[in-house]
């Protein structure tokens, strides 16, 4: 062993420790890479950063726009209704039915592609459905990745298989497009049977930073009024009666915010009290759920098990409240909502007024405002951000986060059209993954699906910086021959095994170093390595090579894959969290990878 194999041994694992303690964030940690490694001499300063215009990363940040772009025109929604028709109330239909699918969107194409275009719907999915979204995003990750053993061009280490299949001086038989299929889909189906079975005793119930919602002092004292019920008017019901006679806001406290007219087959999300109730119909409303139920009690209405007809325009993605406060020189000031008309003034619906110390739930219309009231707004979030982005001076001030945005559905066809261009680059030209998917992005931004400002703001740089400082770390390995080092030192122990246990310790070896360098890095240095070993151990260095390359994806433990990073901050994952589901699912792909090569390929 040189120097430098130990300097490289002790700077990787430094980088672990930092990994599990979370002494600093783990992009810093990247960055720390940076830094430290042409300091001690390893790399130089030009390898150090070269990780920032790298072919992975530049892809990620590439996908990630695109991505944005999906979402920001509503196509991201289609995907999502119908996982959530299918899924009903189920969390464990959910995890099936998400983790599924990406898993086969992976099998032909990038993975960290398929988890990055997903990575919107499962939010949406997860907001929704008011599941925890890290109940629903690792899942999605972990199957994203082994969906990229399913066929040969799912993941990168499959792809340069048959190139690096020269023994003697001769190419092996090259690999088909569907060899591995079978390992590939009974790795995706334990994985999803694993989250399924044991997803309540290993994920975490973190909201993610992508799922806080919105908190101020009316929703916090009064978290009932976040809840939207859906109600239906039964045919036996005596109407129409207008809501001003059922006078339901006085009575329950409680307030109506949408009506679906079952005769005009008609909605309206801004009820006044002169529109009318009939028979048939189907009415939302906020307000404690006793409340409601006094009101459903008292008119025969039936309360439904959760949103159905109002399911896509009331959902948290779409709609909710807002605490906003009568700002200094607001036109408010002095009048009341009635004399305003304030409802058809700015199309959302007033759910509470804090004045003073007190709140009103009803006669709130009729109450004169001042400077500083604060009034808590039921609506679409888009329309709040319109109200927000009004030129000053503002009537209201926002005092809450807004959720949502103000989506472009007229764009979405757009989207579609370059999300095509770039992946017809990749699978028809050839063309490099960054090159392809950079131009998919640049076409969003020039064609207006997004500025180019929130193109900016889409990008997690957290990923970028984290991927950006290990892509050194896996030079500084292959440079200084520290991972050739630790490969000949193992194989060199095994002596003479059998196929099945030589494989079984080829599994294992790849695991570990991919989760140190890139997998691609951990593939181009053990393929050769392994092939001579399984001749010598007088097995099929064919098969060797396939395990080097479906093991290259087995990376669960730590956030150092790129599709473990991408759902990282959304999910509001910690390391710890990848360590106690990882551990588990990397034994897991193995028992099942060997399993499968054991009895179906004839592997003794």
């Amino acid at each position: 062993m040189t120097l430098e194999m130990l300097l490289t041994m002790i700077v990787l694992g430094f980088a672990i420790v930092l990994f599990i303690f979370e002494w600093v964030r783990v992009d810093v940690v990247g960055i720390i890479m940076m830094v430290l490694l042409p300091l001690t001499g390893l790399i130089s300063p030009k390898e150090a950063f070269v990780g920032l215009s790298s072919n992975a990363v530049c892809s990620i940040i590439a996908v990630i726009i695109i991505g944005a772009g999906l979402d920001k025109t509503g196509v991201m929604n289609q995907v999502a209704g119908p996982i959530i028709r299918l899924a009903g109330r189920s969390e464990k239909r959910v995890i099936t039915l998400i983790s599924g699918t990406v898993g086969l969107i992976s099998s032909m194409m990038q993975n960290i592609g398929a988890a990055a275009l997903f990575l919107p719907a499962a939010q949406r999915i997860a907001k929704r459905m008011e599941i925890p979204v890290s109940r629903i995003l690792m899942p999605m990750g972990f199957c994203a990745i082994i969906g990229g053993t399913v066929t040969l061009v799912g993941a990168s280490p499959t792809i340069l298989l048959n190139d690096l299949m020269v023994l003697g001086g001769k190419k092996l038989e090259p690999f088909g497009l569907f060899t591995q299929t079978p390992i590939g889909i009974c790795l995706l189906s334990s994985a999803i049977l694993y989250f399924v079975l044991f997803g309540k005793f290993i994920l975490p119930a973190a909201g993610g930073e992508a799922d806080k919602g919105v908190t101020a002092s009316l929703l916090e004292e009064y978290r009932a009024l976040g809840s939207t019920f859906e109600l239906h008017v039964p045919a036996h019901f005596q109407g129409p009666r207008t809501l001003e006679e059922l006078d339901i806001r006085t009575k329950f406290l409680v307030t109506i915010v949408a009506i679906n007219h079952a005769e005009r087959k008609e909605k309206n999300f801004v009820p006044h009290s002169t529109d009318k109730i009939s028979p048939n119909d189907d009415i939302a409303v906020v307000g404690r759920e006793r409340n409601v139920r006094k009101l459903a009690s008292e008119y025969g209405w039936e309360i439904k098990e959760g949103l159905e007809v109002f399911a896509e325009s009331l959902s948290r993605t779409n709609a909710g409240m807002a605490e906003t406060v009568v700002s200094p020189r607001s036109e408010l000031i002095g009048k009341t909502m009635s004399e305003v008309n304030f409802k058809d003034l700015y199309n959302v619906n007033p759910v509470a007024l804090f004045k003073g110390n007190k709140i009103f739930y009803s006669g709130l219309t009729n109450v004169r405002l001042n400077m500083g009231d604060t009034l808590l707004l039921q609506g679409p979030w888009e329309r709040f951000h319109i109200l927000k982005n009004r030129p000053q001076p503002r009537a209201l001030t926002f005092a809450t986060p807004l959720e949502g945005e103000i989506m472009r559905p007229q764009k979405a066809k757009l989207a579609v059209v370059w999300l095509a261009v770039a992946l017809s680059q990749i699978i028809f030209f050839k063309i490099q993954l960054s090159v392809a998917l950079m131009s998919g992005a640049l076409g969003m931004i020039i064609t207006g699906v997004l500025t180019v400002d929130e193109a900016y703001r889409a990008v997690d740089w957290m990923t970028v910086f984290l991927l950006a400082g290990l892509i050194p770390l896996g030079i500084a390995f292959e440079k200084t021959g520290t991972a050739a080092f630790i490969a000949h030192r193992v194989l060199g122990l095994l002596g003479h095994p059998s196929p099945i246990v030589l494989l079984a310790v080829v599994g294992i070896m790849t695991s570990f170093f991919t989760l140190v360098i890139s997998n691609v890095g951990a593939t181009v240095l053990l393929v050769p390595l392994c092939m001579n070993m399984a001749v010598m151990a007088g097995g099929d260095p064919r098969m060797a090579a396939l395990v080097v390359g479906l093991s290259a994806s087995n990376t669960f433990v730590l956030p150092t894959h790129q599709v473990n990073a991408l759902i990282m901050r959304p999910g509001g994952y910690r390391t710890v969290d990848y360590a106690k589901a990882g551990a588990f699912m990397t034994v897991i792909f193995l028992i099942v990878e060997l399993a499968i090569l054991y009895f179906f390929y004839g592997i003794q």
